[in-house]
């Protein structure tokens, strides 16, 4: 089982920025990819941004592209997502996401979710 907290949410102006972090607990070493989807009011959750486990490989929402930017500390057991040049349209529920290994099975595991609202 993993569990996963995230924090770094709130209220930000057009413009503005914020970073969301997302620490795992549990067993964190079958943890592979990480990432971050979110879900904005009436429309379905969709990817933000997610990096594999080793940092080398990052893929980004066309939407974010130039604005977020995805990293993660193994050591810290802790994925970040840096948010600049937020807009309105960036308003929605921010999941964490974990997908875990074990054998030839993937567990996915999320978050409880962190509300980001930009102001225009």
């Amino acid at each position: 089982q993993v569990q996963l907290v995230e924090s770094g949410g709130g209220l930000v102006q057009a413009g503005g920025s914020l970073r969301l972090s997302c620490t795992a607990s549990g067993s964190i070493y079958n943890i592979q990819v990480m990432g971050w989807y979110r879900t904005a009011p009436g429309k379905q959750r969709e990817l933000v941004a997610v990096i594999t486990r080793g940092g080398g490989s990052t893929t980004y929402a066309d939407s974010v592209k130039g604005r977020f930017s995805i990293s993660r500390d193994n050591a810290k057991n802790t994925v970040y997502l840096q948010m600049n040049s937020l807009k309105s349209e960036d308003t929605a529920v921010y999941y964490c996401k974990a997908d875990a290994l074990s054998g030839n099975t993937r567990y996915p595991y999320w978050g409880q979710g962190t509300q980001v609202t930009v102001s225009s």
